[in-house]
């Protein structure tokens, strides 16, 4: 049975040990690269790779390059681009960041909490643009 990650944080708070934990949930830990995180999100919501990367406004071939693994760590936000793009919640971005080896959001940044409202809002790619300058904020690129 599937752990949430509040559940596993608990048993590790409680863990008499180290080795223990890891060797009963071993089954709960997630091992993905970011091309495989990707494709995973792919199939998981039924979406087409192209439409992705045509709404995420990256370079297509570059984007193509991370979802093949060819980038291994591409930049913050052409990654949250491609969450904004693909409508994940701030849950699934923030899983995205760290196979991207990124900074997961933080709503304590104004910046962060806004691209945390265009996520749980679904807003895209260029509403979030609009939502950044709006609030004279760093735009995505």
């Amino acid at each position: 049975m599937k752990k949430s990650t509040e559940e596993l944080t608990n048993e590790l708070r409680e863990a008499g040990g180290l080795e223990g934990f890891i060797v009963k949930n071993h089954e709960q830990f997630r091992r993905y690269t970011l091309s495989e995180y990707l494709q995973h999100l792919l199939e998981e919501k039924h979406l087409s790779k192209a439409e992705i990367i045509a709404k995420s406004g990256l370079d297509q071939i570059y984007a193509y390059h991370i979802f093949a693994g060819r980038k291994k760590n591409p930049s913050r936000n052409k990654v949250i681009a491609l969450a904004l793009s693909m409508e994940l919640t701030p849950e699934e971005t923030q899983y995205l960041l760290y196979y991207a080896g990124a900074e997961g959001l933080y709503v304590r940044s104004s910046r962060d909490s806004v691209l945390w409202y265009a996520l749980n809002n679904r807003l895209g790619v260029a509403a979030a643009q609009n939502l950044l300058q709006k609030t004279d904020e760093d735009l995505l690129f």
